[in-house]
Formats: C-alpha cells, sequence, structure tokens
C-alpha cells in the first residue's frame, strides 16, 4: 500500500491561529511544501473574512503560490461565490464540507442539510464544464460534540448524496476527535465497499490521542489517502475542544517505522516544522517527531 499524505497547515491550521499569519509566510511555507512529496495541499478557504479572518487573503495566497505538477492544490469553499473565486485562482480541486450533525452543520456553516446539499448542486452545475474537481467531505462523521453518536447509515447515505450529484472523491471527517480504531475500521470498510475505486481520505484530528491509531485502523480497512497538519496544529474553530489535526511528520514518521510505502520526505518536513515559530508565533505546537527526534536519532553516551 502506498500511502498519500493531504498536507492542510495553511487551511486547518492557520485559520485556528490567534495572530494573523503574514501573506508571505504563507506563500513561503506552502511552497516548501510542494517540494516534500505530499499528494495534496489545501491552501486557503474562500470563505467571508468576518467568519474565518485568519484566512482573509485567500485569493492573494491562492494566485502567488508556485504550482508543482504533482501536488493537486485544493481550497475549501461554503458556496457558489466561494466556487468562483476558487476558479478565478486557478483551484485544481475544491472541498465541499456538510457535517452529518444537524447541530454541527448548523454551527459550522449556519445551514440546514437541505439548504448546503442546495448549495452544492449550484457549485456543482458551475464547475461541472471545467477541470476543475470536487472533493465532498462528511463532517463530524465519526461523532458529534452536541448529538453524540452519528449513524454508519446518516454517512453513508450523504456519501451517496454526493456521488450522484458528481463529485471525484470523498473524505470522513472526524471533526472533534471523537472516534475510535474498532469505529473506524468498520466505517471505512462500509463506505470503501460502497464507493469501489472513488478516492476515499480520512481526516483525523489528535483531540483525545487517538490520531494515529485511526489511521492505522483505516489502513486495515483498505484506506491509503490522510489529512495532516505541519506541526499538529489546527482545528474546528466551531467546536468545542476540537483543537488538533494529526500531525503530518508524526504521521509520515509512523510510515516509515512500520514499513508503509509513501513518497513523502520526512527531513524535509522535520525541518519545515523545527521552524513553525518563526510562522505562526509561538512554540507550543503539539508535533512529537519535531521535539524528540526520529527513532534512528541516536544519541552518544
Amino acid at each position: 500500500m502506498d500511502v498519500k499524505i493531504q498536507e492542510v497547515i495553511s487551511r486547518d491550521g492557520f485559520q485556528m491561529e490567534k495572530e494573523f499569519v503574514p501573506t508571505e509566510k504563507k506563500v513561503q511555507l506552502i511552497n516548501e511544501l510542494s517540494e516534500t512529496g505530499v499528494h495534496k495541499i489545501e491552501v486557503t478557504s474562500f470563505v467571508s473574512p468576518k467568519a474565518v479572518p485568519q484566512l482573509k487573503d485567500a485569493s492573494e495566497v491562492a494566485t502567488r503560490i508556485n504550482r508543482t505538477p504533482d501536488v493537486t492544490y485544493v481550497a475549501l469553499i461554503a458556496n457558489l461565490r466561494g466556487a468562483e473565486r476558487a476558479l478565478d485562482a486557478g483551484m485544481d480541486e475544491v472541498n465541499l464540507v456538510m457535517s452529518a450533525s444537524t447541530t454541527h452543520n448548523k454551527k459550522n456553516v449556519n445551514k440546514t442539510h437541505e439548504e448546503s446539499l442546495f448549495e452544492f448542486q449550484k457549485i456543482m452545475d458551475t464547475v461541472k464544464s471545467t477541470k476543475m474537481k470536487v472533493n465532498g467531505t462528511v463532517a463530524t462523521a465519526f461523532g458529534c460534540p452536541f448529538e453524540g453518536d452519528i449513524s454508519e447509515d446518516a454517512v453513508q447515505q450523504y456519501v451517496n448524496t454526493y456521488l450522484k450529484m458528481g463529485m471525484n472523491s470523498i473524505t470522513l471527517a472526524d471533526t472533534t476527535g471523537m472516534a475510535n480504531p474498532v469505529q473506524v475500521k468498520q466505517l471505512v470498510s462500509k463506505v470503501k465497499e460502497q464507493i469501489g475505486d472513488i478516492p476515499l481520505t480520512l481526516h483525523f484530528h489528535n483531540t483525545r490521542g487517538m490520531g494515529l491509531v485511526n489511521v492505522i485502523a483505516a489502513m486495515e480497512a483498505g484506506a491509503n489517502q490522510f489529512d495532516a497538519s505541519l506541526g499538529g496544529i489546527g482545528g474546528c474553530p466551531f467546536a468545542p475542544g476540537a483543537t488538533g489535526n494529526i500531525c503530518t511528520e508524526d504521521l509520515v514518521h509512523m510510515l516509515d517505522e512500520i514499513k508503509v510505502k509513501h513518497n513523502t520526505d520526512l527531513d524535509k518536513l522535520i525541518s519545515l516544522s523545527s521552524g513553525l515559530t518563526e510562522v505562526i508565533g509561538r512554540d507550543d505546537y503539539p508535533g512529537q517527531v519535531v521535539k524528540a527526534g526520529k527513532v534512528s536519532d541516536l544519541h552518544t553516551v
């Protein structure tokens, strides 16, 4: 199995920062990440600056970055206006997100499920004649902090709706870090069987310390694409306690140790993570390998 890493720091990571990350630093980091072998980079989000002020420079960042041919550049969008901005910026892919939880969807995008799907259909109608691909994310797929358990049937129903709309790929997101490995293996197995060869990504958070073990469970169920954030920063600003994407360099280090193939350069990732303090202005991000070193880093007695 070849695992594909999809980097989300410049969207999911930066959106949670209290201090605005300067545009130039965003562009530089994305350019450097493009040289690490990651499969995709979620560059930014074309949403209202009032909702996510940290990404108010979305268009400028998206148009200034250097594009590497083997990297897919993605933007998260919430409505038709976002799709139009993504097209203008030349994005390769847009990511549409709807929560399986009614309550979280209202908190996150201020829409009912019906309203979200109506907007998605308008987006699909707009982009179908273009080269831009569409990924559909089912957020809170493994649990909601407001509603609790989310039924597998509901998740599969929304996945089926996305596919009927013509979306090119699917993501299951553990938006608030509620997933456990038994649950992950079961749901991923069902969705993999449901969607066949259509690409499936897993978006895990390490909120409760189970992020990497959930990756293992998902791989056992046949998944091979994972979102991760350099340094492990980020999370959903519209859910309580939802900090902490799984850390990119920690994930890649684990893959190396268990001999799973990937195309990502761990040393480059660690170097970039070690410089994050200069980007985000703090050094308390949760990545572990950058602090402890690789298992192969031996010490002199």
